[in-house]
């Protein structure tokens, strides 16, 4: 095998060893910590020097998408003024590998003044930070991946990972569900679906209807003026079937003379239907459980438009 790829390995090998290594050693701090983000009435508050303020920036990030607000306050930042952020009933979160940051350590008398819960992020259970913590959070390593054991590599996926699982069981424990991540993401996929409205998305202009004795070129010509691959079948305003492309070529190859088919002998009866006022990403969900193309849209039992599959792109 290449070398570089050799090498690529044993990184990976190595870090996922470390995770490992502190998922065995995860214990009550962690239950402790959860507890005291649940209990507070204030925001997380996550301070990190260097390396590991930009991971607790991703750490921020994905708190406050998953239902738990938080935000970052630079160390180096917080004595000139940005102490002020922090409110009393914050919890704050300090990571520090070595526990020994000066920036991180000097921060601490702040908060035991103000009050505030603390818990500390960092490899090294004995340090000045963890004896101030009212929660440690061990993400210690044996070694880092950097073949040197100098740059923060396998210790920053270590508090990374943490991280995640921090947010990940603070957004169980608080039954943060897809409808509350959509409302946080609406600009993207997700949050379309889910807040779309089926009324939003749906063609609801020149609907191909067509009646039950409709000949088999008027169901044809229905179909193609629509433009949507099907037609509608509608017996005193009442919905009775839908008729597909599938359908018009499955009747024509079973028929002697087309000539004499009418919409009715075409016709899949009890289309599969859902209300305007539905979501976007439960239309979607029906569609694919029970496998067609398009969907009838309905308010009050009357027909208002159709749905189709690729409008789910």
């Amino acid at each position: 095998m290449n070398q570089q790829l050799e090498q690529a390995k044993s990184v990976i090998a190595q870090e996922i060893a470390a995770l490992q290594m502190m998922s065995e050693r995860l214990n009550e701090q962690f239950v402790h910590a959860v507890n005291l983000i649940m209990n507070t009435t204030g925001r997380l508050v996550v301070i990190g020097m260097g390396k590991s303020g930009l991971i607790g920036q991703k750490i921020v990030a994905t708190m406050a998408s998953t239902g738990t607000p938080a935000f970052s306050v630079h160390p180096g930042e917080a004595f000139h003024g940005d102490l002020g952020m922090i409110k009393p009933d914050d919890v704050a979160l300090l990571i520090s590998n070595s526990g020994e940051t000066d920036e991180i350590i000097r921060i601490l008398p702040f908060l035991k003044y103000q009050g505030n819960h603390i818990i500390a992020m960092t490899g090294k259970l004995n340090s000045t930070l963890a004896q101030h913590a009212h929660a440690v959070l061990d993400i210690s390593v044996e070694k880092e991946a950097c073949p040197n054991n100098l740059a923060p590599t396998s210790s920053t996926t270590n508090t990374l990972v943490m991280g995640d699982a921090l947010a990940v069981v603070l957004s169980i424990n608080k039954n943060f569900q897809p409808e509350d991540f959509a409302r946080f993401h609406p600009g993207g996929s997700l949050g379309r679906k889910l807040l779309t409205k089926v009324g939003d998305v749906m063609h609801k202009d020149n609907l191909p209807f067509c009646t039950p004795t409709s000949s088999f070129r008027d169901v044809l010509q229905t179909i193609t003026a629509g433009r949507l691959g099907v037609a509608l079948v509608l017996n005193e305003q009442k919905l009775v079937g839908i008729i597909t492309d599938g359908d018009v070529r499955r009747a024509y190859d079973k028929s002697d003379d087309v000539k004499q088919l009418c919409a009715q002998q075409m016709m899949t009866t009890s289309p599969v239907t859902i209300d305007v006022n539905e979501r976007f990403a439960d239309a979607e969900a029906l569609m694919h459980r029970t496998k067609i193309y398009s969907l009838v849209v309905t308010d009050k039992e009357s027909v208002v438009g159709i749905l189709q599959i690729y409008d789910m792109k």
